[in-house]
């Protein structure tokens, strides 16, 4: 692989790696752009065929996490962090995750990390033993706590304004959802949907979250029969490239005309993008559908996290769609082009602003 030449194709800031052979950390942090402010994104704990898979995961998500950040309109940059999980090895946890965070504090603020895939809030209550530097810890004054029912809320309303775009109202009342993936998030957006009226018909690959989505009112199918019902919604709540040749055949014929839910690089690839376009089915952008978990933890940074502040701001996902929107009709552009476009031009007008020397930067991190 060669790094600088991918730093450069999407002009990446900084590419860190750590490793400390007593704790058995090996780790990678990817800062993407500091534009808007510090690198925010979460540290995934997860098992990688080989350490050039885990640097391409690294740069791929603090890509996302500068986009996500930057259409969120949060004062944040785009960072992310993999620690390569060893499972033949056993690891004590504290020790590892603290030494990582000694390697964040030495970054010295320009990354702030939080939970993601394989960490959690004991995970984050180690880190912050080293650094403050640290997000979603239960440990820390001001927290957030658990981010996923934000996420959740997100989801829910920016499905709303999808909805909206397809049939001229953002009643979810009578909609018929299909919901791949029952977890956390999955499983809230459901609630919601079904309080205001709508059929949720939900599939997942564990018996858990299956069991619970029938108990809360969810109509239950197995994984390969989600699109042989008909169907307006399609929430993919569960693994990224679900949107594929295979899959949009079968929309096609399940009637889907809205795209919406929470999990992450939905697109298998681009060119899936043009072909919703070109279906007819409103894609409602994931990175900004599911940015309500991030929007909760920057909260923190607002001397001290403010469950009402943070809401009002999660609600804003509606109208940032919207404007994703709104943006595609005036250029003519596909959804997944448009939501890039709206964090491109967000990042683009504030760097203009960088002309300007200030002697003692200010931040979200020293207000």
């Amino acid at each position: 692989m060669d790094i600088f030449k991918a730093l450069e194709e999407y002009d990446y800031e900084q590419l860190v790696f750590m490793q400390d052979k007593e704790t058995g950390l090996k780790a990678v942090t990817c800062i993407h752009d500091t534009t808007l402010g510090p690198g925010l994104g979460g540290t995934r704990y997860w098992t990688y065929e080989n350490e050039e898979d885990a640097v391409i995961d690294a740069l791929r998500l603090a890509k996302g996490m500068t986009y996500k950040n930057a259409a969120s309109g949060l004062p944040i940059g785009g960072a992310k962090t993999v620690i390569l999980k060893d499972p033949e090895n056993q690891i004590n946890r504290e020790a590892l995750f603290r030494a990582f965070g000694r390697f964040v504090e030495g970054l010295n603020g320009r990354y702030i990390t939080a939970a993601d895939v394989g960490t959690g809030e004991t995970e984050m209550d180690h880190v912050y033993q080293e650094t403050n530097y640290v997000a979603g810890t239960g440990l820390k004054p001001g927290t957030s706590g658990n981010p996923s029912p934000s996420t959740a809320h997100g989801v829910y309303v920016g499905m709303k304004a999808a909805v909206k775009k397809a049939f001229g109202t953002d009643s979810l009342n009578g909609r018929t959802i299909l919901l791949e993936g029952a977890g956390k998030v999955g499983l809230t957006v459901a609630k919601k949907a079904l309080k205001e009226g709508a059929r949720v018909i939900a599939t997942d690959i564990f018996d858990g979250p299956q069991q619970r989505a029938k108990e809360i009112g969810c109509e239950i199918v197995e994984p390969d029969e989600l699109f042989s019902i008909q169907a307006d919604i399609y929430a993919p709540c569960a693994l990224g490239a679900s949107i594929n040749d295979e899959s949009l055949k079968k929309m096609e014929k399940a009637g889907i005309k809205v795209i919406a839910g929470a999990a992450n690089n939905q697109l298998a690839e681009n060119r899936h993008g043009d072909k919703l376009d070109e279906m007819g089915i409103v894609y409602a952008p994931d990175y900004i559908l599911n940015a309500g978990g991030v929007i909760q933890v920057a909260d923190e940074f607002n001397g001290g996290y403010n469950a009402e502040r943070a809401r009002k701001s999660v609600d804003n996902i509606y109208n940032q769609i919207e404007k994703v929107f709104n943006i595609a009709d005036r250029d003519g552009i596909p959804t997944y082009l448009a939501a890039d476009k709206l964090a491109e031009e967000r990042i683009a007008a504030i760097r203009k602003t960088k002309s300007v020397y200030v002697r003692d930067g200010k931040s979200i991190l020293n207000r």
